[in-house]
């Protein structure tokens, strides 16, 4: 397998693996009747922030705005973090689908909950059971079917 195709492949799982975070997310919302998060929008404000940049237009505008940029932010992290797999899978790393999948779902949850605890969006050592569950469940639902699509798309 070629580092591009590696890469296109993880993208791919990544994608995959993205669509089903959400499904596995508003079928919880849906279930327990639970609201959505604001993560991603202050995620986005915390960046936004940090860095001076400046996200133009008056205030319904702006708001808008960010309530674009936070689920295309979640979308660039999930390709990228499955690229990342495409990368690993290329190198030799060729575990089974269970193994690659926790590992994948694992490390995008620490890089979205670490990211949030950095920004001081949240803070995961106050969070309920209940709250780890919600994240933890599609976060393994992305790491299984960005692991599955990869290996599914790797020729070798």
């Amino acid at each position: 397998m070629t580092l591009a195709s590696a890469l296109v492949a993880g993208a791919a799982g990544g994608a995959a693996g993205t669509t089903a975070l959400n499904a596995v997310t508003y079928l919880d919302m849906a279930v327990r009747g639970r609201g959505t998060s604001s993560a991603p929008e202050d995620s986005i404000e915390a960046l936004v922030s940090r860095t001076g940049l400046r996200i133009p237009g008056g205030e319904d505008t702006r708001k808008n705005r960010v309530a674009g940029l936070g689920p295309l932010n979640g979308i660039f992290v999930g390709v990228g973090i499955g690229a990342v797999l495409g990368l690993a899978r290329a190198a030799g790393w060729r575990p089974d689908v269970l193994t690659a999948g926790l590992v994948t779902g694992l490390g995008a949850m620490a890089a979205t909950d670490g990211s949030m605890a950095a920004l001081g969006v949240s803070d995961p050592r106050t969070w309920t059971l209940m709250d780890w569950l919600s994240d933890a469940v599609p976060h393994l639902a992305y790491g299984l079917a960005t692991a599955a699509v990869a290996q599914a798309l790797d020729r070798d």
